[in-house]
């Protein structure tokens, strides 16, 4: 009896609890999208805001709960409050590639604008939104405030028309709690849309070959959106080539020979209106070695070089759960991590603050302190010797890494 009485009374508090949440964001939210447009502008010594656009798109495909909480730091955070209250009733993080730039000694001599695009789900009411990007030593750099009404006449409506053809590769087991992935074609044109999906299923192969995506994979929802470019392949700037594709791809960002990026983020987002969608991996139709991961924001990957699979898994794990990366360089030390200052991606450690990263985990076998990470061959540690983070050769994520992503996973999908 009293056996019973405890299951029944377990299922009633965990009944309120789905309710509660639910309620919370039904409160606040309507089941669509507000995609917020900014430019990032500035230098290294100033940077600044600007609001560009605002777009109403159907369907919300985020988190419904936890709604004011973030997993991950990252290096910058758009914060929705109730403009009656004042209330925090959504938050998420990223990071930009603008941030990044920033580290580059371009950025000492040379003011660039940059686009980013975040979503959050549409408020019922008037709400204000801010933006704030942090510095490497995790201050704030630059914030924004504005307000936003639901009623506004020129939040523009996309996705409602005209979606771009898309197929359905996977469904969650529960869709109202799971993760959101959506593969996007880039340097394919319309007859090479067959290819475009036979590297989607290589790359779903890759990433759920992989723990914990294998043994978690039921959470997750996948489609493969076509997206179709004038050119095939895509643009190399140091071989003087530039392509007319979807989202105006190419190496050679920031002028390293592998960093493929793109730095359209409304053309990405614009394909994506009316799909179901929150986290972004555009494959690149080229046999070039390159790529680039940015939390929040979007994974692009290489699809026909012999390292495509550990190449756009090892992108998805920065772009989904902001994992650093575990690799240094000889040449050039980036200085993105500062020795005084714990980093906020989970796989790295300056020592500053072990204690809130993987010193439980430590065991002087598969898991130490190892220095040579973040881009420094001094001062910044990873856990491990090697890991899909460091190198294309791993097969694995090593332990902390596991850890971080089921944990992220959890947060998205475990109510």
């Amino acid at each position: 009896m009293i056996k019973n009485i405890r299951l029944i009374l377990a299922l009633w508090i965990s009944l309120c609890m789905t309710t509660a949440y639910g309620q919370q964001f039904e409160n606040f939210f309507c089941d669509s999208t507000l995609r917020l447009d900014y430019v990032f502008a500035g230098n290294a010594q100033e940077q600044r805001i600007y609001v560009d656009e605002l777009n109403l798109m159907p369907g919300w495909y985020g988190k419904r709960h936890r709604l004011g909480e973030v997993p991950v730091a990252g290096n910058g955070q758009v914060t929705v409050r109730s403009h009656a209250t004042g209330e925090v009733i959504y938050r998420n993080s990223f990071s930009t590639l603008f941030q990044e730039w920033l580290a580059y000694d371009e950025a000492k001599t040379t003011e660039k604008s940059f686009q980013n695009v975040f979503l959050v789900p549409m408020p019922r009411d008037t709400v204000d939104v801010t933006i704030q990007l942090y510095n490497y030593r995790r201050e704030v750099m630059a914030s924004m405030t504005h307000q936003v009404s639901p009623t506004d006449i020129l939040i523009r409506r996309q996705g409602f028309e005209q979606v771009t053809p898309y197929v359905t590769l996977q469904r969650a087991k529960d869709p109202t709690r799971c993760i959101h992935i959506a593969y996007l074609a880039e340097g394919y044109q319309e007859q090479e849309m067959e290819v475009f999906l036979d590297d989607v299923r290589t790359a779903m192969d890759a990433l759920f070959s992989h723990e914990p995506f294998r043994s978690l994979r039921d959470r997750f929802e996948v489609i493969a959106v076509k997206s179709p470019s004038v050119d095939s392949g895509t643009s190399i700037p140091r071989e003087g080539v530039w392509k007319n594709t979807a989202l105006h791809s190419h190496f050679d960002t920031f002028y390293s020979n592998r960093y493929l990026t793109t730095l359209h983020l409304k053309d990405l987002h614009n394909w994506l209106a009316g799909t179901p969608y929150e986290h972004i991996i555009v494959l690149v139709n080229t046999d070039q070695y390159g790529g680039g991961g940015i939390l929040n924001s979007y994974n692009l990957s290489m699809a026909h070089h012999p390292k495509f699979r550990p190449v756009v898994v090892h992108e998805f794990g920065h772009s989904f759960a902001g994992l650093g990366d575990e690799y240094a360089y000889e040449a050039e030390q980036i200085p993105m991590y500062p020795h005084d200052v714990e980093p906020w991606e989970q796989n790295l450690t300056t020592l500053v603050d072990f204690e809130s990263k993987w010193k439980d985990m430590t065991d002087g076998k598969r898991v130490g302190l190892y220095e040579g990470a973040g881009y420094n061959l001094k001062g910044v540690y990873r856990a491990s010797e090697d890991c899909r983070m460091r190198t294309n050769e791993n097969p694995e994520f090593c332990p902390v890494c596991d850890r971080a992503l089921r944990r992220l996973i959890d947060f998205y999908t475990a109510w």
